[in-house]
């Protein structure tokens, strides 16, 4: 086989095992993560609330997440979240190319359900990254058997599932990043 033809498969494959991965990460990424709403605001990412999200999933589930880990009311927590996303909602959309201040926005959002909750903010932010490390692992669990089942299934190779894997792992890609 010619160089040129050799390089090219190359190019083709690499393609290839990129956009299966984009497909595969976005498709893990889209079962587990939630949209923006009064319930998983603590999951969207263009609210203020530094989370990230985008699928209507489980809107109750953050609400149900935090209650259980404060020892309050699921029905507070869902008033709580939705006055902060009220509060918090962006009047433009953001310059092309920025991102909102996570830790500003995380901060922001632990204060003001720590004060409508009547908990401590340190137990709030605890319980939000308990949870967030929770549907990380998640969606990384997924995206592993996703990518075990193309492997499998003679889709893609191993070397391109690792290589999907640590784009994923280094924030080249989405679907279970950090």
């Amino acid at each position: 086989m010619s160089r040129t033809k050799r390089i090219t498969l190359g190019v083709a494959a690499g393609a290839l095992a990129l956009g299966a991965g984009l497909g595969v990460t976005g498709m893990a990424s889209a079962a587990t993560t939630p949209t923006p709403s009064a319930s998983a605001s603590a999951d969207s990412t263009a609210s203020a609330d530094g989370m990230r999200g985008g699928h209507k999933g489980d809107r109750g589930q953050i609400a149900a997440d935090l209650a259980s880990k404060l020892g309050v009311e699921e029905a507070k927590v869902t008033e709580a979240l939705q006055a902060f996303r009220e509060a918090n909602k962006p009047t433009t959309p953001p310059a092309e190319g920025t991102k909102p201040d996570r830790t500003a926005q995380d901060a922001a959002m632990a204060k003001s359900l720590a004060t409508a909750l009547g908990v401590d903010e340190s137990e709030v932010t605890a319980a939000l990254t308990e949870i967030r490390a929770a549907a990380q692992a998640e969606r990384a669990a997924a995206l592993k058997t996703r990518l075990d089942t193309a492997v499998t299934d003679g889709t893609l190779t191993q070397a391109e599932a690792d290589a999907v894997t640590k784009a994923v792992e280094k924030g080249v890609i989405g679907g279970g990043g950090h």
